[in-house]
């Protein structure tokens, strides 16, 4: 089987535990680490699936590897390779297919309720709401052929899916190690705390129940979409 590409866009916003799933299931991966001037591949025939992960850019930034990274999508969805994205990588696939991304109305950082639409039934099954994690001041509006998957108080876009690819704005992927290492930024982001923005003590309160809860659907959502892996 060909491996699933994962790019990453800052050293930080690595594949967390969307690797650890893949691992756990036997599936091969690669990293193609953008934020240190690795160029996406031309084409996306060498893989089986593509994830796009998050980073503190805006997808609407002049950078040479988004109009890429854009290209790389398009062509995955005509030859029916699956595409995910977390955060930013969620964004790319929004624009890749024609919506638009902006400002949130705004910024959401820490833990948060998400909420599942009926279209979701078939990616989550029973699941009404959850958890999530977030860090974002941007968010996509739902492309032409794509349903929205989930919602939040905060931010009305939270995922959506159109085929085989599944984009979310939320970080179902995170870990300990990755909360702890995005909370030493927090004053970087410049907001108070407020009903969207939680401090550090807030974000790493009872942290390991709130990573297994999400962990689990995280797995749901993971694992709904490996089934459309390209397998030759």
């Amino acid at each position: 089987m060909k491996p699933i590409a994962i790019f990453r866009h800052s050293p930080g916003e690595g594949p967390g535990y969307f690797a650890t799933f893949l691992d756990r299931h036997s599936l091969p991966w690669t990293l193609f680490k953008i934020d240190d001037g690795v160029s996406p591949p031309p084409t996306p025939d060498e893989f089986s699936g593509l994830c796009f992960m998050g980073g503190p850019m805006s997808v609407n930034d002049d950078l040479p590897w988004i109009p890429l990274t854009l290209a790389l999508i398009r062509q995955a969805d005509a030859a029916g390779i699956p595409v995910i994205g977390h955060c930013l990588g969620g964004q790319l696939m929004a624009r890749a297919f024609g919506a638009t991304v902006g400002r949130n109305p705004v910024k959401e950082i820490g833990w948060g309720e998400v909420a599942t639409t009926d279209a979701a039934k078939d990616w989550l099954g029973d699941i009404a709401r959850f958890e999530a994690f977030h860090w974002h001041g941007e968010t996509f509006t739902i492309p032409q052929g794509a349903s929205r998957l989930l919602h939040s108080t905060h931010c009305a876009n939270q995922a959506f899916v159109r085929g085989p690819h599944l984009a979310m704005q939320c970080h179902v992927e995170m870990t300990d190690t990755m909360i702890q290492s995005w909370c030493r930024q927090w004053t970087a982001e410049g907001v108070p705390p407020s009903a969207s923005v939680q401090t550090p003590e807030q974000m790493e309160e009872n942290m390991g129940a709130r990573i297994a809860a999400m962990r689990a659907v995280a797995d749901r959502l993971y694992g709904r979409w490996i089934e459309g892996l390209r397998r030759n």
